[in-house]
Parts: C-alpha cells; structure tokens; sequence
C-alpha cells in the first residue's frame, strides 16, 4: 500500500554497505523506521542522501506494509527548506543535541499530530531566528507537555519545585527539590512562547546548569533515557 505522509527525520545509520537506516517522525503514524536501500551506491543516491539530515523535514511516499519494522521509500522531497539550520555552526550543534535526545524519547508507533506541529513549527522557528541561545531549553521544556510530565503550575509562587513530583512545593523535601537560579528561569519559561525568549537574559553558565536539570527531569520520568552523548560537544561549541 503507498502511503503520503509528512515526515521529520530524527536519526540516521549507515547500514551494510550501501544502505542507510533512517527513523523518523510522521505525521500519520509517529516513529517509523525505513531502510534506503542502495541510496550510498552511486551520485544519484548521494544526492537523495541530503534529504535525509537531521530535523529535515520530508514529503515522503512509502510502501507501507503492517506488522513490518522497517519501512520502503518510493519518493521523497523536501516540506521545508531551510536557510540556516544546516549551516550556521551553533544551529546545527542544536540540531544534532536535539534530535539525539527526540530519537531517544520519541517512540510510539502510532499518530500524535499536536506533537508533529509542535516539532514542524518549532524547528522552522529557529531556522528564521538569529537570536536563539536559549531555543533548546524552551523546546525541552514544552516537549514535556507532549511526553506527559509537563511540571504543574498550580503552586507557582511557592519557593521550591520537586523534580520527581513535577510540582511546585513549599519546603525542601530532599536533592531533587530545586530553589534559586534555575528555579527562577524555570518560571520565566513556563507559558511563554518562542517568540518571548528574547525577554529571558541568561549567561552560558546559567543555560548549562538549568539544561543539566531539564535533562535530570527527563531521567527522572523516562525510565531509560539517558544523557545525550553529544551533550559534550553541544556545551563546548554552545558555550
């Protein structure tokens, strides 16, 4: 059955020789996994290979087949072209962090449009911007929304905010209770919108602590996520 869908690619391996496998995130039916059979072969196949980097996002045709882990592409074209988030040197850090930790996290086989438009109109977002440090720290914290764990502000003013509960609390429980400078940003970025995050002024060391949190909030809630391995050279080159 051929099948039309708008697609994100997340990840990609090289496999055998020739052929690369590439995991994406479709509109119609979330994670999906597809095998690009000979795409490496030849300078035709190099040049469908520049589709497929990461965040890119896709009009793809399949031959789609249930009950099959890996999935065949008839034709594919690009849904959006971007102008910067390939070659500007700090986006593409950004990319490569983010779509090392959505490859993690995203799994369901099944669809989540709120999630896709999420990804589709964030994405295209910062590929417009020029002023952008603090992208990824919003884009992890709304993605908690849509992973289920998005902290509950109904005791927003209170002093402390449990990392395990996801709440705000009153007294300082234990190690996972959070005050002071990332407590304070992180209620600067609930709520607002992408387009307000000029109005946060962090410095580097500021952005890498409170991201060090978000990514022990995701460990908490997500049983097996892990850090990110280019959690490493993001901090080098983003700092």
């Amino acid at each position: 059955m051929l099948v039309k869908t708008n697609a994100i690619v997340l990840s990609k391996i090289k496999y055998r020789d020739n052929d690369l496998i590439v995991k994406c995130y479709t509109y119609n039916r979330g994670v999906v996994s597809y095998l690009l059979r000979g795409v490496l072969k030849s300078n035709r196949g190099n040049s469908k290979v520049a589709y497929y980097q990461l965040l890119s996002q896709l009009q793809i045709e399949e031959r789609y087949k249930a009950n099959q882990s890996l999935q065949y592409i008839t034709d594919v074209k690009l849904d959006v072209v971007y102008k910067s988030l390939h070659t500007n040197i700090i986006k593409s850090s950004i990319v490569m962090f983010l779509a090392e930790v959505l490859s993690s996290v995203l799994k369901e086989e099944e669809e989540n449009t709120l999630l896709y438009s999420y990804l589709e109109t964030a994405f295209k977002w910062l590929d417009h911007e020029q002023e952008f440090s603090n992208f990824h720290l919003l884009f992890l914290l709304n993605l908690t929304k849509h992973l289920g764990f998005y902290p509950d502000d109904t005791n927003v003013d209170a002093n402390y905010f449990h990392l395990s509960t996801g709440q705000f609390e009153t007294i300082k429980r234990d190690y996972y209770s959070i005050s002071g400078e990332n407590l304070t940003i992180l209620k600067q970025l609930l709520g607002i919108k992408f387009d307000a995050l000029n109005t946060v002024k962090l410095n580097s060391k500021q952005r890498q602590s409170f991201l060090s949190m978000l990514l022990l909030y995701f460990e908490l809630h997500l049983g097996d996520f892990k850090k990110p391995k280019s959690l490493v050279i993001f901090n080098q080159v983003f700092n």
